[in-house]
């Protein structure tokens, strides 16, 4: 996303949310951060962004759909990139590592249970816990 995405979703262009989203974009398969792992990312960059102004950018992505917010049991937001696909999470207890997975059996399960129940699906969250055997 760009400068003039940004524009397109009702954000004025600023160097701390280019910057936010630049590192949010970057990660490929780690992009599960807290708006703290995101500081610390610009600090190690020496960008002079306060931890007020991360937490106000990543709040104005989740409202402009850029971002999800994800709540998992230790309370604290996890930020991840909306690309709009479908996917569900399973989180290590103990590391508090977030991976992605996407399972057809489960999807297709989940739309039989919505379908034996009258519901219409609109959406859906599945997160498993665990711990990582190594």
């Amino acid at each position: 996303m760009s400068g003039a995405n940004l524009k397109k979703v009702g954000l004025k262009v600023t160097l701390p949310r280019l910057k936010i989203l630049e590192i949010l974009e970057s990660l490929g398969d780690q992009h599960h951060l807290t708006a703290e792992d995101v500081y610390k990312i610009l600090l190690e960059q020496d960008e002079e962004v306060g931890l007020a102004t991360v937490y106000r950018v990543l709040t104005q992505f989740e409202q402009a759909g850029i971002v999800r917010r994800l709540n998992f049991e230790n309370n604290i937001s996890i930020f991840e990139l909306d690309t709009g696909d479908n996917h569900d999470h399973i989180v290590c207890v103990k590391s508090g590592t977030v991976k992605e997975f996407v399972d057809p059996i489960i999807e297709a399960r989940i739309k039989e249970i919505t379908k034996e129940n009258n519901y219409e699906l609109s959406s859906h969250s599945l997160v498993i816990y665990g711990v990582i055997n190594e």
